[in-house]
């Protein structure tokens, strides 16, 4: 390929491909290939969050916004709204959204952060296997402690009971890459053949799953069975993040929940 400088008759640079057809099929292939190089790649779609969210699914019913395990309960009317009711729409790594609620009736919400209490699953099914609770459920003891409540104590003898679920959602999926990729360009015409070789290398590490933890927490009466308050805290984490172990996420959960307790009336964290 030449370039014909200003000084020439016309004036202007222009450009020339070699006068020989290898020569020009050669370029032009080299050319090509270039000009597919450079064109950016596409992201891939990543999934946010599937499947029933705030308004879908609870324990025993429509969750958040409807019938709970024992009547109006996550939000319905016996409950009115005590902390904060952040939005779920993609929260930000390592941050924490928090919604309590708390019984309407005074003589009821006077008796939460007195007396005794004991922790267990949920009536439905804890979410998660008896290891993983007992981690969650030790974090759970160890905040009604701080707030008041005596804990060591017979299941069977406790005046109220804190019923736990625990679940997971993956908001993005593990990163899928290729460290050596590239495109080959073969020319062929009369004269011979040409070949273009370009290469990309990636040496950096793809990013893990991006996983939801959400823990759900009731205290009950238990004489009557009444709800006197209700939780929901959960944060979202890097599978494989050596910060985040299963015993750092209970407990950092936990801490939210039972922050300002009973009213839950703190800023986000």
């Amino acid at each position: 390929m030449s370039i014909h400088q200003p000084g020439s008759q016309t004036g202007r640079p222009t450009f020339r491909l070699p006068s020989s057809r290898f020569g020009r099929h050669a370029a032009l292939s080299a050319l090509a290939l270039g000009l597919a190089l450079a064109l950016p790649t596409l992201a891939e779609a990543r999934p946010g969050r599937g499947g029933p969210g705030w308004g879908g699914p609870g324990w025993n019913g429509p969750g958040w916004n409807g019938p709970g395990v024992n009547g109006p309960g996550w939000g319905g009317g016996m409950l009115r709204g005590g902390g904060p009711d952040r939005s779920r729409n993609g929260p930000p790594e390592d941050k924490v959204t928090v919604s309590t609620f708390v019984t309407d009736e005074e003589p009821a919400a006077a008796a939460l952060r007195t007396g005794t209490i004991s922790v267990t699953g949920a009536p439905t099914g804890s979410g998660v296997d008896s290891g993983e609770l007992a981690v969650y459920a030790a974090a759970v003891v160890d905040q009604l402690t701080q707030v008041g409540y005596r804990t060591d104590v017979p299941d069977s003898t406790s005046g109220q009971v804190t019923e736990l679920h625990i679940s997971h959602e993956t908001l993005q999926p593990e990163e899928v890459r290729k460290p050596v990729s590239g495109a080959m360009a073969v020319g062929v015409s009369n004269l011979g053949t040409s070949t273009a070789l370009a290469l990309n290398i990636d040496l950096s590490k793809p990013r893990s799953a991006l996983i939801s933890t959400t823990l759900e927490a009731r205290i009950r009466d238990k004489a009557s069975g009444k709800v006197l308050w209700e939780g929901r805290a959960d944060i979202a984490t890097r599978a494989g993040d050596d910060r985040w172990s299963s015993g750092a996420i209970a407990n950092r959960l936990a801490a939210a929940l039972f922050d300002r307790f009973p009213t839950g009336n703190g800023p986000p964290t």
